[in-house]
């Protein structure tokens, strides 16, 4: 490797680089970022800011943040599901938009909760068997909120070192005393809490970790976790934004699946993966910690609550969830995972974790990921990159996020679109590293056209198989 020539900068560098900017006009200083950024637009290697057409249906067109339209089949909207077009979940926003109007016109502390929001409160703690639960304006309100609304600055944060952004910024906001612990490392979490109790018996621990982290598709030991955090007088909170509603046979999870319901100390969540809503909430067995929160978590406080619509949405959601048509929608969901994660291994890709609606294949070089995600567009397939620093570098990954309206064609189709893209760009990422083809001519290449974009997909089906919507027999080998 050591004959590499040295990458262009839109093959190069990372979000990282930019987040603490010098000097002294605070306008000015951020155009470091977005000359590179405009690097990657130009390579076609920006992948960020896309928009939906129509919604996150599984196959949707969409559009680049430069307003480039596109068409294919959809991995990349959070809607685990499909609750976000189910006809009762329709139905509930109109019925309640037409009786209570759209806005909640103020926070939760002053007249913002609805008759629908409160029912809601009751549902979801009947549902984790918590009693008390409090509403947040947004999932990130609700993490955020959590830990900065019962944290002081002498208090101490234990915290899985890949918990999500805005649980970390709620710890930064919070105090300085943040020990982060090894992903999923029970045994790290209490030599991290014996430290801290073997000089401060004092003030209040936090031990903050997720149900299922969404970069890798893993759980921690939750039982464990929650004896270690009340062996050290610690406070255990569990984010189950991944992982409530989809998974588990009754829909609750790991939280569920590993016999915790009611045993855990603090449970937040958000609506926005599999409850068709923005939207979140903090679960606790007290009153007095809901109450406490409400007035001195900032978000609950000076945020306007969620509106009636969104408060009935997630409440048909719930109902969906507890039914038999729930059940059968979680089967049909983790059918299409497994599905998926199969014909990948089949191609030849690795994914990460376990089974789970967020199935992350691993790409490694952020070049070559770059280059795999230039292609995926005009190829038909939306697909999420993942680079560091969201994940360690030289560990890029697609962010699969499957539905369970996805169907055997769109899986199929999927992985066929991304075999191809990635055997491309590896030729492209080797000639680029070794001198043989520059970035302008990669540029000057001409991809599939977006207009034909949308019908390609339908050219690898013969015929008869495309109106049974069944796989042309040369991709049947996908199945192994």
């Amino acid at each position: 490797m050591g004959n590499e020539i040295e990458l262009p900068v839109a093959l190069t560098g990372s979000m990282r680089d930019f987040r603490t900017i010098r000097g002294a006009n605070i306008l000015d200083r951020v155009e470091a970022f977005y000359n590179w950024q405009q690097a990657r637009r130009r390579s076609g290697l920006w992948p960020l800011g896309r928009s939906t057409e129509m919604g996150p249906h599984s196959r949707c067109q969409a559009r680049t943040d430069e307003g480039v339209l596109f068409e294919g089949v959809n991995f990349a909207s959070q809607d685990y599901l499909s609750l976000s077009s189910h006809p009762a979940v329709l139905d509930a926003a109109v019925e309640t938009m037409r009786e209570f109007g759209v806005h909640s016109a103020g926070s939760p502390a002053l007249v913002g909760n609805t008759s629908v929001s409160l029912m809601l409160e009751r549902k979801i703690a009947a549902f984790l068997k918590t009693e008390h639960v409090s509403l947040f304006p947004t999932g990130w309100a609700a993490g955020y909120g959590v830990i900065k609304g019962l944290v002081r600055p002498n208090d101490h944060i234990v915290m899985d070192f890949l918990s999500h952004a805005c649980l970390q910024e709620g710890a930064q906001a919070a105090t300085k005393n943040i020990h982060l612990f090894r992903h999923n490392s029970v045994e790290m979490a209490r030599e991290k809490l014996a430290k801290i109790r073997a000089t401060d018996t004092e003030n209040g621990i936090l031990v903050v970790t997720e149900g299922l982290f969404s970069m890798d598709s893993d759980t921690p030991d939750l039982r464990a976790l929650q004896d270690t955090a009340r062996e050290y007088g610690a406070i255990l909170v569990v984010d189950v934004a991944h992982d409530l509603g989809c998974l588990g046979e009754d829909g609750r999870g790991h939280i569920g699946m590993q016999k915790m319901i009611g045993e855990i100390d603090v449970v937040m969540g958000s609506f926005s993966k599999t409850f068709a809503s923005n939207g979140g909430f903090v679960a606790v067995r007290n009153r007095a910690v809901r109450e406490y929160l409400r007035y001195y978590s900032s978000p609950n406080t000076f945020s306007n609550a969620m509106s009636p619509a969104q408060a009935a949405i997630v409440g048909k959601c719930f109902d969906i969830i507890e039914s038999e048509e729930g059940a059968m929608l979680r089967k049909r969901l983790m059918t299409n995972i497994n599905t998926l994660r199969k014909l990948l291994h089949n191609c030849n890709f690795e994914v990460y974790g376990e089974p789970s609606p967020i199935v992350c294949v691993k790409m490694g070089y952020e070049s070559l990921a770059r280059l795999v995600s230039r292609r995926l567009p005009s190829a038909g397939l939306l697909a999420n990159l993942v680079e560091y620093p969201a994940v360690p570098k030289e560990r890029a990954r697609f962010r699969m996020q499957v539905m369970a309206n996805h169907t055997s064609h769109d899986i199929v189709d999927a992985v066929h679109c991304l075999s191809k893209a990635a055997a491309a760009a590896k030729f492209e990422d080797d000639a680029l590293k070794a001198g043989t083809m520059t970035l302008a001519e990669l540029e000057a290449q001409s991809l599939i056209p977006e207009s034909t974009a949308a019908t390609e997909s339908l050219h690898r089906l013969s015929p008869t198989a495309a109106s049974r919507g069944e796989a042309e027999p040369s991709l049947a080998k996908l199945y192994g």
